[in-house]
């Protein structure tokens, strides 16, 4: 299950989501609040499926919740640190590509560059290649 939601929806829906039965995927760094990032309390409700196994974050989507903005997006970063360093079994990358619907083009190449600033060398290929191979039972 594709889970999309804001950092204030997992809290209210936790009790829901720890009975789930399939494997979870949350969406854009699980949507903290710029100003709460890893104090936010979504991000230890979303640690403990992560450490549990059956859950996978995708490290994506760092311009929908930042107050520092590009190119950096160091608030978003700050976050995505935080989860892949945790969990860097549990992380797949994406870019949000096409992105529909918005008015300002994203930088494609500066969000993959950010997935290096992101996730530590050892666990680069992992984030990239076996872990969404492992998520979507690719051979």
């Amino acid at each position: 299950m594709r889970f999309y939601a804001t950092g204030d929806q997992i809290v209210g829906l936790d009790p829901v989501l720890r009975r789930l039965p399939t494997p979870l995927v949350i969406d854009h760094l699980a949507r903290l609040p710029p100003d709460q990032g890893v104090s936010h309390p979504a991000c230890a409700l979303v640690r403990r499926p992560l450490d549990g196994g059956r859950t996978w974050l995708k490290l994506l989507g760092a311009y929908l919740d930042t107050a520092s903005g590009p190119p950096a997006y160091g608030d978003a970063t700050a976050v995505a640190n935080s989860f892949a360093a945790a969990a860097p079994k549990r992380m797949v990358w994406g870019s949000d590509w096409p992105h529909r619907g918005e008015t300002h083009m994203r930088d494609d190449a500066r969000l993959l560059d950010l997935l290096a600033e992101r996730v530590p060398d050892e666990a680069k290929s992992r984030v990239r290649v076996d872990n969404p191979a492992d998520l979507y039972g690719f051979s």
